[in-house]
C-alpha cells in the first residue's frame, strides 16, 4: 500500500473518530483503493450511517464512497413500523420548508420510503434528512421528484 493510500484512510478514520454523532468509530473499517473508500462494519441507526458516509466524503482524496455499513438496532432502539411512520408524518408536517402533504412515507422494518413530488431539490433533500435522523429508522429510499421551476 501506497503511502498516499495510508494517509487518506488515516483521514477518513480521524475524521469518522472526531464526529460526536458516531459513539463507536472503531467498529468502521475503512479500506482505500484508488479514491475510492470502502466502508464497512455496524453502526447504532442509520443517522449513524449517513454521518460516517458524510464524513468520509469531505475527506481529501476520496472520490467514492463505497457504503457497506451495517445498521445493527439495540432492541431498546427497536420501534414498530407505524410509529417511525407517525413520526416521519410529523416531522414532514412541521416543517414549513417542506409541502409534507405531498410526500408519501411507507415504512418496512424500519426502512423508510419517501415518495412524491415537490417543487425544489433542496425540499426533497430537506425531506431525507429530517427522517434519517429518526430514532430506530435503518435507512431510507427517497423517491422524492423535484420539478424546478426553469
Amino acid at each position: 500500500m501506497d503511502t498516499d493510500t495510508r494517509k487518506i484512510e488515516d483521514d477518513v478514520r480521524a475524521e469518522i473518530a472526531g464526529d460526536p454523532r458516531i459513539p463507536y468509530p472503531a467498529e468502521i473499517a475503512v479500506d482505500v483503493v484508488d479514491g475510492v473508500a470502502t466502508l464497512r462494519g455496524a453502526v447504532g441507526s442509520f443517522a449513524q450511517r449517513h454521518a460516517a458516509v458524510a464524513d468520509t466524503r469531505r475527506t481529501s482524496g476520496v472520490e467514492y464512497v463505497d457504503d457497506w455499513l451495517q445498521v445493527r438496532l439495540l432492541d431498546r432502539d427497536r420501534r414498530e413500523d407505524a410509529e417511525i411512520r407517525g413520526a416521519a408524518l410529523q416531522r414532514l408536517e412541521w416543517d414549513s420548508e417542506i409541502p409534507g402533504d405531498a410526500i408519501r412515507v411507507s415504512v418496512k422494518d424500519g426502512w423508510v420510503t419517501l415518495k412524491g413530488d415537490v417543487v425544489f431539490q433542496f425540499q426533497s433533500d430537506e425531506a431525507f434528512n429530517r427522517v434519517a435522523s429518526l430514532h430506530g429508522v435503518t435507512g431510507v429510499t427517497n423517491e422524492i421528484r423535484a420539478d424546478e421551476p426553469r
